[in-house]
């Protein structure tokens, strides 16, 4: 059984290899992939050895939620978390604020003694009431002996706020009786907790508008529809009830008026318009691309998600939930959007190993700073350490794939582009050669009434139509440097004839499903990356065999269950542009992973203090550190939402 549920929690990348790593470790689960942006767990599980109770708790021990209920909307747990968040954060700001005045001094209550005294207990309250969670997801993760961004905010709240109480009651005569300048650091630890929970705050909102393009696709759903009868004939003109989508069952006569969407798959019974007795019009551009509506009668297939534009019509359900046409494009979009690109793996190990290796340059950096201070350095040791710790963040890395990818994804879903996976997306920028079938791929078979009687006189603008936009797209792909052949099994000269129209490089007629198979065998041997573009069960070897396999939408389901790249309607200009957006998003993850691994490059020497080596007075101190942390992240999920505005 194969599952996506959402989890709750995560705040990096390394938050999400610990979910994935503890999944895949789960006896009964065959294969687990989790999505940080889309804040999702892809399950592959045999119910029989393991439940999804279970897998819940076991992920609850590592400090994340599972999400099993399917009676608590995704929606209605993420507002709850989302104001819990917001709360936190105003509360974090609160109480940053009134530690910075006691620390400036702008508040006289008596004394430095007691300003440091009520700067600790305000920065108390902030550990518990705003960052509790951090310390608790680090505790657990501690038992699994696992680390995330939280161990790392943990640590280094719990060394300043440890250093800072001690030297409250202590440090005069600790460090004073000697000569050493020392003092409390309260206010970065209530400022690191109110960084963090910002940034975590301004991510949340970047993520949600990368998931857009989604949720306009759910948003196609109706939640309730009118129900005429109970797989029962119409039987007169019987007043249909308004229920829940829920209860429809298969066979169940439903009405759909216009301007209502249609809530299930089915076929037609009875339809009318203000233009015909027998026949309403429905929109279903926003799944075929396809912008006149089409005219349905009694017997014709209708989609859930379109939309009569004229008339009324009823239908009786063919297929409902999980089962629907637009369901199935849904999950299509959610699983390829939750894939991972290769790149990603890569970025997963380094994420996987980072906060050790960040908690070991911190006590590096605190060694380094005694050595060559001596024991006056103390506080500046004890601070660079903390700044080590806040400034790497491994967030921005592991947002850098996922969120271009759910983006690119989603772009493409909403131009009628459905693309499998993440491994698709990234091969189809690399497509030098694509080979095309002709018939319902190229061309349209005609639907006019024909004499076949006299096959041999017809005229080949009579046996079908070109698609619209062909030779356009053949064009545009031709200038972006793919080479297009087309393989068909009509005659020479009908095959000839379609060539000549659609501008294709070379064509060859007569050709079986194994000929196309050895053509795309024959390219890849001389080095080509080969796209197989069909719409029927004869193209499905040759798709089965290339880097990138594209289907119509308007074809054999086993075409496009071979395809990793479906598109819907017949504008074949939606090829070029999957081809551009592929070679879009490729080029803004590694402008993410590039900018990513500089921060770190460059904020990590700075918070140690490599610069006063070289006698220059600057140094990141740990609030800084933590608003650099927070703006990381955000500018990588801002950076990939420039795709959402990008003209095709």
């Amino acid at each position: 059984m194969k599952k996506t549920l959402p989890v709750i929690g995560m705040a990096c990348s390394a938050c999400s290899a610990n979910v994935e790593k503890k999944l895949n470790s789960i006896n009964g689960i065959n294969e687990a992939a989790v999505n940080l942006v889309g804040r999702t767990a892809s399950i592959d599980y045999d119910p029989s050895q393991v439940s999804l109770e279970e897998i819940k708790k076991q992920i609850s021990d590592i400090g994340y939620d599972l999400v099993i209920d399917e009676q608590r909307s995704v929606e209605e747990i993420e507002a709850i978390e989302s104001k819990l968040l917001n709360r936190k954060t105003i509360m974090a700001w609160v109480f940053a604020a009134m530690v910075m005045c006691l620390s400036m001094g702008l508040v006289n209550v008596g004394g430095s003694d007691a300003a440091n005294q009520l700067a600790l207990i305000v920065s108390l309250a902030s550990i518990i009431v705003c960052g509790k969670q951090f310390y608790v997801n680090a505790f657990k993760q501690l038992r699994h002996k696992t680390a995330t961004m939280d161990t790392l905010v943990t640590l280094s709240t719990s060394i300043a706020f440890l250093f800072s109480s001690y030297n409250t009651f202590w440090g005069g005569t600790t460090w004073g009786s000697h000569g050493i300048e020392w003092h409390t650091y309260f206010d970065a630890v209530t400022m690191i907790i109110a960084f963090v929970l910002t940034g975590r705050v301004l991510e949340e909102k970047a993520k949600n508008s990368t998931s857009a393009s989604l949720r306009q696709l759910m948003g196609m759903s109706p939640k309730t529809a009118r129900v005429v009868s109970k797989k029962q004939p119409v039987e007169g003109e019987t007043e249909p009830q308004l229920v829940p989508i829920s209860t429809i069952e298969k066979g169940d006569i439903v009405e759909v008026r216009a301007g209502e969407k249609i809530p299930v798959d089915g076929e037609v019974t009875w339809a009318s318009s203000f233009m015909t007795d027998d026949a309403a019009y429905v929109d279903e551009s926003m799944i075929t691309g396809e912008p006149t509506p089409a005219v349905k009668r009694a017997g014709s297939r209708v989609m859930a998600g379109s939309i009569p534009s004229q008339g009324r019509l009823r239908m009786r359900a063919r297929e409902i939930g999980e089962s629907t046409a637009l369901a199935q494009i849904i999950a299509m979009v959610q699983q390829a959007q939750n894939s991972k690109a290769p790149v990603q793996r890569l970025v997963d190990k380094a994420a996987s190993v980072f906060v050790p290796v960040v908690a070991t340059l911190s006590v590096i950096t605190v060694a380094l700073w005694l050595l060559i201070g001596g024991m006056s350095a103390l506080p500046q040791a004890i601070m660079s350490g903390v700044a080590v710790l806040v400034v790497a963040c491994p967030c921005a890395m592991g947002l850098a794939t996922p969120t271009a990818l759910m983006v690119g994804i989603g772009q493409a879903a909403k131009k009628q582009i459905l693309i499998k996976d993440a491994t698709a997306l990234e091969r189809l920028r690399k497509v030098d050669t694509l080979i095309t079938d002709k018939t319902g791929t190229l061309t349209i078979p005609n639907q006019a009434i024909v004499d076949f009687t006299n096959a041999d006189q017809l005229s080949l603008d009579e046996r079908e139509t070109l698609k619209p936009n062909a030779r356009q797209a053949i064009d545009d792909l031709r200038n972006m440097g793919i080479s297009t052949i087309l393989m068909s099994g009509d005659k020479d000269d009908a095959v000839a004839h379609w060539a000549k129209e659609a501008g294709v490089d070379s064509y060859y007629s007569k050709v079986l499903p194994t000929d196309k198979e050895n053509m795309v065998r024959q390219l890849q041997a001389a080095g080509k990356t080969v796209a197989m573009m069909g719409d029927g069960i004869n193209d499905t070897q040759a798709l089965a065999l290339a880097d990138v396999s594209i289907a119509i939408g308007t074809g054999t389901d086993v075409a496009m269950d071979v395809a990793q790249v479906t598109l819907m309607g017949d504008d074949l200009q939606n090829l070029p542009t999957a081809v551009h957006m592929s070679r879009d998003t490729v080029k803004m993850i590694w402008q993410n992973l590039f900018w990513a691994f500089i921060y770190n490059i460059l904020c990590l020497p700075l918070a140690a203090g490599v610069m006063k080596l070289f006698g220059v007075d600057f140094l990141i101190t740990p609030m800084w550190a933590s608003a650099l942390m927070a703006m990381s992240s955000v500018s990588v999920v801002l950076n990939s939402l420039r795709l959402k505005y990008k003209k095709y």
